[in-house]
């Protein structure tokens, strides 16, 4: 035990420790930034550089670290490049590390839910922006882990530099060892010093796991000097609704869109519709009468168009989605999608955002054709998420896609921030303003899985509305919802439809709802149109077989009564 202790206090083996961390922090260091090119390179569009990265992970993960280790110090200086012992472990660790950590990368940056990413692309975030506010932050947590681990197992290899003559810890054991013939004391000694230094690395990855963990009463300095940080709440399991009415009857949900745009007002001053409010339909009114179907179709006849599609065709190899698709929808106007799963109705909103790229045919918003510049050439990604934040088009999904690593009230404020340049104060001010609106402002610092879905689609509902897009569209809102949890994201939409006259595209199989809302039905089967019109004609005297059938099906539970 004497010795045992000795040995655990000897100098020369605790200067063997320094070679060891010395060697370990180069090849991580290296590792990462090597990681982080491969990584960026495999995760690019570009497939010669995906090639390139792949090979490269191939050779160094299917080749031994000795070897590396023995051409870094033995045969570079062939080609002119010197390195000294510890340069050329470090060198040769970080060469070997890259590929181990860029597949911990791309697996948490795969890992994070593709609906994620669509919802920050449809905000009109650019990929930076989405990968810096979106994608990082959520896989920075999966991530940590499993770079944890990686750490310990790069402080382990660190021993094989001895071959290379590196003083590191392991060559000064073996070396003492075979001096004094006390094998058992100094190993002994020597793998309790490696077990205090990846002990280390478990503590330290401890405290990054606290420091990101979302749950957290109280949040560290670290957490909030990361770039993504919510603010400090409680996790808080879901409260009953309010008994009141989710959405005040006094007041427009919508208001002005934010930033520098050409037609932006005072965020604050609720000016959203060309067609007057008053004139959709009496608040007490559930569903229009003829005669204010009558005044308001003649009020949409003098609006201009706000979206136009022209022969929009789109493929999914040799399946046609969308198929010499054409549509109008004037300002203020509320068009409502039918037809069956598969029909293409999910695709043709997608392509409206730009979230799909079509085969052919054009898409004009405000009178602008999307997805093209001036001069007519094709945008790049980046300037298709400038075009969709400056035209306008919000989306609302059926899976929610709220930002699982935000509140509620970060995931309204923080687009409006990252995106359209608003001060954080007022962004935030807006945002739990939206909230009250929708009848959910004491829930705005409450993480998304902290809330049911029929509070998360409000979210997104109020998300959407944050920049006062010209366009909503909403892809069956009220699909991914239990049945009780229908009523209170139809009611948001009727609201906004009815009140606030926003253009809106909705895809839905709620055919009451429909007749409620709709100035326009479309009825879509096959990628085509099948039958259109108003919407009081089409659901209760629709002229085509295949509609019949379909509200017919759909009618049994929504009883809506459908003339043969």
């Amino acid at each position: 035990m004497e010795l045992f202790l000795h040995y655990l206090g000897l100098p020369y083996l605790l200067r063997g420790i320094g070679f060891t961390v010395a060697v370990t922090a180069l090849g991580l260091a290296g590792g990462v930034l090597v990681g982080l090119v491969l990584a960026a390179m495999q995760l690019s569009r570009i497939g010669p550089l995906a090639a390139v990265a792949r090979g490269y992970t191939v050779i160094f993960r299917g080749t031994p670290l000795i070897l590396q280790l023995v051409f870094a110090y033995d045969a570079l200086p062939h080609i002119g490049i010197k390195l000294s012992a510890l340069g050329a472990a470090g060198l040769a660790l970080a060469a070997n590390e890259g590929p181990f950590i860029a597949e911990i990368l791309r697996s948490g940056v795969l890992g994070v839910e593709r609906g994620q990413s669509l919802a920050g692309q449809a905000l009109g975030m650019t990929p930076s922006i989405l990968m810096r506010r979106v994608i990082a932050p959520q896989a920075i947590r999966s991530i940590v882990p499993a770079l944890g681990n990686e750490s310990v197992s790069a402080l382990k290899n660190s021993s094989l530099a001895s071959v290379i003559a590196v003083d590191e810890l392991t060559l000064r054991s073996t070396q003492l060892a075979s001096s004094t013939f006390d094998f058992f004391s100094i190993f002994f000694a020597s793998g309790l010093m490696y077990l205090v230094l990846t002990g280390a690395i478990a503590v330290i990855q401890l405290i990054a796991e606290a420091a990101l963990d979302l749950d957290r009463e109280h949040a560290t300095r670290f957490a909030r000097l990361l770039p993504w940080r919510r603010a400090a709440t409680a996790a808080i399991p879901p409260t009953p609704e309010p008994a009141e009415d989710p959405v005040s009857a006094s007041t427009p949900i919508s208001a002005s869109r934010p930033g520098n745009r050409s037609d932006s007002t005072d965020v604050d001053s609720g000016a959203v519709a060309t067609i007057d409010p008053a004139h959709a339909t009496p608040r007490h009114a559930a569903v229009r009468t003829a005669f204010e179907r009558a005044q308001r179709d003649a009020l949409l006849e003098h609006q201009l168009p706000s979206v136009q599609i022209t022969g929009l065709s789109k493929r999914y190899g040799p399946q046609s989605v969308l198929d010499g698709f054409d549509l109008t929808v004037r300002t203020g106007e509320v068009v409502v999608v039918l037809g069956p799963s598969g029909s293409g109705k999910s695709t043709l909103l997608r392509c409206i955002n730009h979230l799909e790229q079509w085969d052919a045919g054009e898409i004009r918003v405000g009178g602008r054709r999307l997805g093209f510049r001036v001069d007519g050439r094709p945008m790049t990604q980046h300037d298709i998420a400038n075009e969709r934040a400056s035209v306008g088009v919000g989306m609302v999904f059926q899976h929610f896609n709220l930002f699982s690593h935000l509140s509620a009230c970060e995931n309204i404020a923080g687009p409006l921030r990252w995106v359209f340049g608003v001060p954080a104060d007022e962004a935030e001010r807006r945002a739990r303003a939206l909230l009250d609106r929708v009848g959910l402002g004491h829930r705005a610092d409450a993480l998304p899985r902290h809330l049911s879905g029929g509070q998360q689609q409000r979210v997104a509902i109020a998300r959407a509305l944050a920049p006062n897009p010209r366009v909503l569209l909403l892809d069956e809102p009220t699909s991914a919802l239990d049945p009780e949890r229908v009523g209170e994201v139809l009611d948001v939409i009727r609201r906004l439809a009815l009140e606030d006259g926003l253009t809106m595209m909705i895809s839905t199989h709620q055919l009451r709802f429909a007749e409620q809302v709709a100035d326009h039905v479309v009825f879509m089967s096959g990628g085509a149109i099948v039958e259109q019109g108003h919407a009081h004609e089409v659901l209760r005297h629709p002229r085509h077989a295949l509609t019949r059938r379909f509200l017919s099906m759909m009618g049994e539970d929504d009883r809506i009564d459908v003339a043969s």
